[in-house]
């Protein structure tokens, strides 16, 4: 049998160190640790990295490294879209939005292009931040037409999910165009996490239509890796 190379030998003594402290407790300092293991931080920083991917331990800017414990993963395809609220009804969880702001911008030309409307249109903004078993688990953007939803509209108990509130106004959008890809946290998202800026996060972008033509939402997504599992079902053409 072959033996452990000497970095997955870290990982496991390191995966021993997580488990062994209570979730929501701080694991030693960096500097500790990595004299603890043998290994330089840079080599520490890799591996934990793993177990941060898996949502089993969580940094928090300016606090240090928590053990996370075991963390709901909410599951969703992407051929249907879907709120987190929804996804997390469907699996008996429960999520709470903080940080929650809504403002009407102008238009930049990335939003104008992403929308179909010229620069400086007035928009509703909406950002929040999701968070499952009190921790943060995604940040949220959309970005509305301010004639299709103005900051008004939006009831005082607004529940974080523009989707949903525009499935209850009556609003029926028709398909939405999504892309998705691995990003690092910038400043922004790193501080609404409360990760590391640089941190890896699954970035989930979304055009919704009324119709053929209508974008009415673009919105982004970042989300913690470990938190989520979202899906493709392919059908194999014969």
């Amino acid at each position: 049998m072959a033996l452990p190379s000497p970095f997955q030998e870290l990982q496991n003594n390191l995966g021993a160190v997580i488990s062994s402290v209570p979730a929501g407790e701080r694991l030693p300092s960096e500097p500790k640790l990595a004299k603890q293991l043998g290994v330089s931080r840079a080599t520490l920083r890799e591996a934990m990295r793993t177990f941060e991917t898996q949502g089993l331990i969580r940094r928090r800017q300016g606090a240090g490294t928590f053990a996370v414990g075991d963390a709901p993963v909410l599951e969703s395809g992407l051929e249907v879209l879907e709120s987190i609220q929804t996804m997390a009804r469907r699996m008996g969880e429960t999520i709470k939005v903080k940080d929650l702001k809504i403002e009407t911008v102008p238009a930049n030309k990335k939003q104008a292009g992403k929308l179909g409307l010229p620069t400086k249109t007035p928009l509703t903004r909406v950002t929040r931040v999701m968070c499952t078993s009190e921790r943060p688990a995604a940040y949220l953007i959309d970005i509305l037409p301010n004639e299709f939803l103005s900051a008004d509209k939006l009831p005082e108990n607004f529940k974080g999910s523009v989707l949903d509130f525009m499935l209850e106004r009556g609003d029926f959008p028709t398909v939405a165009r999504i892309g998705v890809n691995a990003t690092s946290a910038k400043a922004e998202v790193a501080k609404a996490l409360e990760i590391q800026r640089g941190d890896v996060l699954l970035r989930i972008s979304s055009r919704i239509y009324l119709d053929a033509k209508q974008v009415i939402d673009y919105s982004l997504g970042y989300f913690l890796p470990g938190y989520f599992d979202f899906h493709v079902l392919g059908h194999i053409q014969s």
